[in-house]
């Protein structure tokens, strides 16, 4: 039997001999930074959920006045101040508008049609002058000379034809005694129609001759405006220079060519084929300054297919020059008058995605969104087709902050409905009047 021996755990060591851990172990670091991580991804979605879902969408509810109001002072509300203008009842003239060219009716090159030294220049450079006036002498002694000649030379003729005239009739007598053959009879009637002929070509000269001494005087051909000489005094002159002498240029009456589009030709050539004179205005190409007023002359036969205009052609009497050839100038051809048209200024329409609208003034000082049909403008004023009656006020001044609803209240002195000005100060139009038959 063996002895039962007792083992007993060995002796703990003594405390201060333990060794106490340095750190968190890799794994333990990493858990903590994804328990951090977890928690910053929660709290971060649940602000956004309840800022976004909740605190926007609470705000967009708020009236975008209200809102406005707030932002501007402090929570206090302030209405915005706006000017209106009411609808009025007036007259629109209907115009039609192109970009045109000022055409001279008649431009001639002057030219000489004889060769010869220039002596002489009658004119001054821009000067008015009438058909028939003076402009120019070319040395004329050479054609004097052939003038002398010509004259001796049919005077010699004419002594020949008279001495054959007188062989003519002796030889007649002779031939009725029968003393002469009948031969010699007609060779002497012959000679004498030789003669006649030769006495018309010496008259002939005479007359070019003649001729030639009356083109040494150069005169106007048409009344005009002279413009800058192309040769001084002294140079020899030939009539198959190409820049010629001058150019004179007609100013009184003057012609203004200006295209239009072809969809405006129907309504152009009704009244044309009727018969009426339709009343064209010139104003300056900047549309400031009107500068003449005339009429209609005549359409062009055919169509641009490059451009799809149509040219017409105005003239205007000019008797104050405004006007000038090759000038370019903004046209208004006047083809009616649109009468008790409802009209708004044109300060009041407005455009957007949905079309052009105005801003009505309700009774309750609040404003709405009135869809409109625009017509043709005449003076800063539109016409309304549909939308607008007399009388309805729409705002003016003030519209970029405005929305459906939005309560308003009227600026310092307005006074609400305003009259119409449908006329135009003497030479003055609005900026982009030009455009304003695209309306129609």
């Amino acid at each position: 039997m063996m002895n039962e021996t007792s083992i007993s755990d060995p002796a703990p060591s003594d405390c201060s001999t333990i060794i106490p851990p340095q750190g968190l172990s890799p794994q333990r670091k990493r858990r903590t930074l994804l328990w951090w991580l977890l928690f910053f991804l929660v709290g971060g979605g649940g602000y956004y959920y309840y800022y976004f879902y909740y605190v926007l969408s609470s705000s967009a509810n708020v009236p975008s006045a209200v809102k406005s109001k707030q932002m501007m002072g402090g929570g206090r509300s302030r209405i915005p101040p706006v000017t209106v203008a009411a609808a009025t009842t007036a007259d629109i003239v209907l115009y039609l508008d192109g970009l045109g060219t000022v055409t001279a009716l008649n431009t001639v090159a002057v030219r000489t049609r004889v060769d010869g030294q220039l002596i002489k220049v009658l004119f001054r450079e821009g000067q008015m002058i009438k058909a028939g006036d003076a402009l120019a002498e070319i040395d004329a002694r050479p054609f004097q000379v052939q003038l002398n000649q010509a004259e001796a030379q049919l005077a010699r003729d004419e002594a020949l034809l008279q001495n054959a005239e007188v062989d003519l009739t002796r030889y007649r007598g002779l031939y009725k005694e029968d003393s002469i053959a009948k031969q010699q009879l007609d060779t002497q009637a012959a000679l004498v129609r030789q003669y006649q002929a030769t006495l018309k070509v010496d008259q002939s000269q005479i007359d070019s001759a003649r001729l030639q001494l009356f083109y040494c005087h150069i005169t106007a051909p048409i009344s005009g405006r002279v413009g800058l000489r192309q040769v001084d005094s002294g140079n020899l002159v030939h009539a198959g220079d190409q820049n010629g002498l001058v150019v004179i240029t007609q100013l009184q009456p003057i012609a203004v060519v200006f295209p239009l589009p072809e969809d405006r030709l129907p309504m152009l050539m009704k009244p044309l084929r009727a018969g009426v004179a339709l009343p064209v205005e010139a104003w300056s190409r900047d549309g400031s300054t009107r500068l003449a007023e005339g009429t209609l002359l005549t359409v062009d036969n055919q169509i641009d297919l490059s451009t799809g205009t149509v040219k017409l052609k105005a003239q205007f009497s000019n008797q104050d020059e405004a006007l000038f050839p090759n000038q370019f100038i903004t046209v208004r051809l006047r083809l009616d008058t649109l009468r008790g048209a409802t009209t708004l200024p044109t300060t009041a329409i407005q455009r957007g995605t949905q079309g052009t609208f105005v801003y009505l003034l309700r009774e309750d000082q609040s404003v709405t969104v009135r869809p409109v049909r625009l017509g043709p403008s005449e003076g800063g004023r539109v016409a309304v087709e549909e939308g607008i009656r007399p009388g309805d006020r729409v705002v003016v001044d003030g519209l970029d902050k405005l929305r459906e609803g939005m309560r308003v209240e009227l600026a310092t002195g307005d006074t609400g409905p305003v009259p119409p000005s449908t006329a135009r100060p003497e030479g003055r139009t609005r900026k982009g009047e030009g455009q304003r038959h695209n309306s129609q």
